[in-house]
C-alpha cells in the first residue's frame, strides 16, 4: 500500500505514471512527459465548484507555496471542460492548472474513478523527476488530508541533481 494512501491503487508506487496529454482551463496542451525532471502533483476531483472540491482546491491554493518551494508542479484533474476549469480557477484564485478529461481517459488510467465507476474519485498522485510514482493517496471525504501528505511525499523525493 502506497505510503500515506488508504488504498491500493491501480498505478502502484514506484511503478511509472500514465503519461497523459490534457487541455488545461487556459487551452494549452499539458501532457506529463513534458513535465519530466520535475516532480508532479497529480490530484483528480469530482467536479468544479461543489463543496468538498472547492475546499480541498482551495487547500492546495493555500499552499501552493510550500509545493512550489519543493520544486513540484500541481496539477488539477477533472471530467469538467476546461470554460467550467476557468471559472472555477478564476473564482477561487487558484495558481495552479486544471485540466479537463472529459473523456476520463486519464482518470481511468490513473485509477480515479469513483465508487461503483461513476464519477471521479479524490486522488492524489506524487510523481518524481523520473516519472515515477512516488505516493499515492485516495480518500473521497477527508479533503483536508492530502495537502500534509503530499508535503510529507515531496520532502521524501530525492534532491534536484545539482546543475
Amino acid at each position: 500500500m502506497p505510503a500515506g494512501g488508504e488504498v491500493e491503487s491501480l498505478v502502484e508506487e514506484g511503478k511509472p505514471a500514465p503519461d497523459f496529454e490534457l487541455t488545461s482551463d487556459a487551452g494549452e496542451s499539458v501532457s506529463l512527459a513534458s513535465l519530466r525532471g520535475t516532480p508532479v502533483v497529480l490530484y483528480f476531483y469530482p467536479k468544479d465548484f461543489t463543496m468538498g472540491c472547492t475546499r480541498e482546491a482551495c487547500s492546495f491554493r493555500d499552499n501552493f507555496e510550500a509545493i512550489s518551494a519543493a520544486g513540484a508542479t500541481l496539477l488539477g484533474v477533472s471530467a469538467d471542460d476546461e470554460a467550467s476549469h476557468a471559472r472555477f480557477r478564476e473564482r477561487h484564485d487558484l495558481p495552479f492548472r486544471l485540466l479537463a478529461d472529459p473523456a476520463r481517459k486519464v482518470i481511468d488510467a490513473y485509477d480515479a474513478r469513483g465508487m461503483f465507476g461513476l464519477g471521479v474519485a479524490r486522488v492524489t498522485y506524487v510523481i518524481g523527476r523520473d516519472g515515477v510514482i512516488a505516493d499515492a493517496f485516495r480518500h473521497e471525504l477527508l479533503v483536508s488530508r492530502h495537502v500534509p501528505l503530499v508535503l510529507e511525499a515531496l520532502a521524501r523525493l530525492p534532491a534536484a541533481p545539482a546543475t
